[in-house]
Protein backbone atom coordinates (compact mmCIF):
# COMPACT_ATOMS: atom_id res chain seq x y z
CA UNK A 1 0.00 0.00 0.00
CA UNK A 2 1.42 3.14 -1.25
CA UNK A 3 -0.50 5.62 1.79
CA UNK A 4 -3.65 7.03 1.89
CA UNK A 5 -3.49 8.90 -2.16
CA UNK A 6 -7.50 10.58 -1.85
CA UNK A 7 -10.73 10.04 -0.37
CA UNK A 8 -14.12 7.81 -1.45
CA UNK A 9 -17.20 8.79 -0.33
CA UNK A 10 -19.49 4.82 -0.76
CA UNK A 11 -22.60 5.19 -0.90
CA UNK A 12 -24.88 1.72 -1.13
CA UNK A 13 -27.91 0.70 0.95
CA UNK A 14 -26.29 -2.96 1.51
CA UNK A 15 -23.46 -2.82 4.27
CA UNK A 16 -22.05 -5.83 2.61
CA UNK A 17 -21.27 -3.73 -0.53
CA UNK A 18 -20.41 -0.81 1.10
CA UNK A 19 -17.93 -3.24 3.38
CA UNK A 20 -16.56 -5.08 0.48
CA UNK A 21 -16.19 -1.19 -1.76
CA UNK A 22 -14.41 0.11 1.46
CA UNK A 23 -11.45 -3.26 1.62
CA UNK A 24 -10.69 -3.02 -1.60
CA UNK A 25 -10.16 1.09 -1.78
CA UNK A 26 -8.10 0.69 1.64
CA UNK A 27 -5.86 -2.13 0.43
CA UNK A 28 -5.35 0.39 -2.85
CA UNK A 29 -4.50 3.18 0.11
CA UNK A 30 -7.78 5.32 -0.39
CA UNK A 31 -9.54 6.51 2.52
CA UNK A 32 -13.14 5.53 2.87
CA UNK A 33 -16.17 7.19 3.93
CA UNK A 34 -19.28 5.90 3.67
CA UNK A 35 -23.42 6.34 3.57
CA UNK A 36 -26.56 3.91 3.64
CA UNK A 37 -28.30 6.13 0.93
CA UNK A 38 -28.46 9.11 -1.11
CA UNK A 39 -29.82 11.18 1.72
CA UNK A 40 -26.98 10.65 3.83
CA UNK A 41 -24.68 11.22 0.52
CA UNK A 42 -25.74 14.69 0.26
CA UNK A 43 -25.41 14.89 4.44
CA UNK A 44 -21.70 14.18 4.69
CA UNK A 45 -20.52 14.89 1.58
CA UNK A 46 -19.60 18.41 2.69
CA UNK A 47 -18.01 17.29 5.79
CA UNK A 48 -16.51 14.12 3.95
CA UNK A 49 -14.98 16.13 1.09
CA UNK A 50 -14.16 13.24 -1.15
CA UNK A 51 -12.25 13.08 -3.82
CA UNK A 52 -14.36 10.52 -5.46
CA UNK A 53 -18.05 9.57 -5.13
CA UNK A 54 -19.32 5.40 -5.89
CA UNK A 55 -23.26 5.21 -5.66
CA UNK A 56 -25.59 2.73 -6.03
CA UNK A 57 -28.79 3.26 -8.19
CA UNK A 58 -31.51 1.58 -6.36
CA UNK A 59 -31.57 2.83 -2.46
CA UNK A 60 -34.24 3.98 -0.32
CA UNK A 61 -34.89 7.46 0.53
CA UNK A 62 -32.93 9.12 -2.03
CA UNK A 63 -31.77 7.34 -5.26
CA UNK A 64 -28.35 7.31 -6.62
CA UNK A 65 -29.31 8.91 -9.60
CA UNK A 66 -31.40 11.96 -8.03
CA UNK A 67 -28.17 11.82 -5.45
CA UNK A 68 -26.42 12.58 -8.89
CA UNK A 69 -28.00 15.02 -9.86
CA UNK A 70 -28.34 17.57 -6.47
CA UNK A 71 -24.29 16.58 -6.72
CA UNK A 72 -24.05 18.05 -10.22
CA UNK A 73 -25.90 21.67 -9.52
CA UNK A 74 -23.88 22.47 -6.36
CA UNK A 75 -21.13 24.17 -7.15
CA UNK A 76 -19.40 22.72 -4.37
CA UNK A 77 -19.63 19.00 -5.36
CA UNK A 78 -20.19 19.45 -9.23
CA UNK A 79 -16.71 18.68 -10.06
CA UNK A 80 -16.28 15.22 -7.79
CA UNK A 81 -16.18 12.60 -10.32
CA UNK A 82 -18.48 10.23 -9.61
CA UNK A 83 -19.26 6.67 -10.38
CA UNK A 84 -22.23 4.23 -10.21
CA UNK A 85 -22.04 1.28 -8.61
CA UNK A 86 -25.50 -0.46 -9.83
CA UNK A 87 -27.34 -4.20 -10.93
CA UNK A 88 -29.06 -1.46 -12.54
CA UNK A 89 -27.61 -0.87 -16.24
CA UNK A 90 -28.71 3.06 -16.86
CA UNK A 91 -26.93 5.90 -19.05
CA UNK A 92 -26.18 8.11 -16.26
CA UNK A 93 -23.83 10.48 -18.99
CA UNK A 94 -26.71 12.87 -19.00
CA UNK A 95 -26.25 13.64 -15.52
CA UNK A 96 -22.76 13.88 -15.50
CA UNK A 97 -21.92 10.72 -13.86
CA UNK A 98 -17.94 9.67 -15.10
CA UNK A 99 -18.03 5.60 -14.83
CA UNK A 100 -20.48 2.94 -14.92
CA UNK A 101 -19.14 -0.62 -12.82
CA UNK A 102 -22.01 -3.42 -13.01
CA UNK A 103 -22.75 -5.59 -10.03
CA UNK A 104 -21.51 -7.72 -9.13
CA UNK A 105 -18.09 -6.01 -10.09
CA UNK A 106 -14.74 -7.19 -10.39
CA UNK A 107 -12.86 -5.88 -7.41
CA UNK A 108 -9.65 -4.56 -9.56
CA UNK A 109 -12.16 -2.86 -12.08
CA UNK A 110 -13.19 -1.30 -9.35
CA UNK A 111 -10.13 -0.11 -7.91
CA UNK A 112 -8.89 1.03 -11.26
CA UNK A 113 -11.66 2.90 -12.22
CA UNK A 114 -11.79 4.31 -8.68
CA UNK A 115 -7.90 5.16 -9.01
CA UNK A 116 -8.21 6.64 -13.02
CA UNK A 117 -11.50 8.97 -11.38
CA UNK A 118 -9.21 10.24 -8.83
CA UNK A 119 -6.46 11.23 -10.83
CA UNK A 120 -8.50 12.90 -13.27
CA UNK A 121 -10.18 15.08 -10.32
CA UNK A 122 -6.42 15.49 -9.14
CA UNK A 123 -5.03 16.74 -12.28
CA UNK A 124 -8.23 19.34 -12.55
CA UNK A 125 -9.17 20.66 -9.46
CA UNK A 126 -11.25 23.91 -9.02
CA UNK A 127 -10.81 26.78 -7.00
CA UNK A 128 -14.23 26.84 -4.75
CA UNK A 129 -12.91 29.28 -2.30
CA UNK A 130 -15.75 31.62 -3.20
CA UNK A 131 -18.30 29.58 -4.03
CA UNK A 132 -22.12 29.76 -2.40
CA UNK A 133 -23.19 27.03 -0.16
CA UNK A 134 -26.81 27.83 -1.67
CA UNK A 135 -27.47 26.10 -4.69
CA UNK A 136 -31.03 24.98 -6.85
CA UNK A 137 -32.20 21.84 -6.52
CA UNK A 138 -32.88 21.73 -10.60
CA UNK A 139 -37.00 22.53 -9.60
CA UNK A 140 -36.53 25.70 -8.80
CA UNK A 141 -36.41 25.83 -5.36
CA UNK A 142 -33.10 26.90 -3.37
CA UNK A 143 -30.93 24.06 -1.08
CA UNK A 144 -28.84 25.64 1.60
CA UNK A 145 -26.53 22.92 2.59
CA UNK A 146 -24.16 23.54 5.44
Amino acid sequence: MAGVSGRVLVVDDSRTIRQLIRVNLELDGFEVVTAADGAECLDVVHHARPDVITLDISMPRLDGLRTAERLRVDPRTRHIPLALVSGCPVAGRELGVDAFLAKPFDPVELVRTVRRLYQSRSANLPDLSSVSPRVSDGAGSVLGHS
